[in-house]
């Protein structure tokens, strides 16, 4: 393809920029989609989906709540991480954890 740039007027240009702006989405949506087949058929080939490939990488969840709020029970803690406001005032009114476990 050979094109003649100092021909094009502005309008040709914007246009021809446009066209190759879509001719690039449309040439990455297809690699997408191909490298989505190769991933689907290498996990099929262990006698995987690639779904449960990818869900395989995650991360667990975050744990059990250990501890509630005693004034609003949808306030929970693992006791794991950084330890929520309501525990601290809690903590620093006089009650104990065990008074907040589960």
């Amino acid at each position: 393809m050979d094109i003649n740039l100092e021909t094009l007027s502005h309008d040709e240009l914007v246009q021809l920029i446009s066209d190759a702006q879509k001719a690039l989405k449309t040439v990455d949506a297809r690699r997408k989609a191909e490298a989505k087949r190769a991933a689907e058929k290498a996990a099929k080939e262990f006698g995987f989906s690639l779904d449960e490939v990818l869900d395989a990488g995650v991360k667990g969840s975050k744990g059990a709540p250990k501890y509630a709020n005693p004034d609003d029970a949808t306030q929970t803690w693992t006791g794991r991480g950084r330890k929520p406001n309501w525990l601290i005032e809690a903590l620093e009114a006089g009650k104990s954890l065990d008074d907040m476990a589960l």
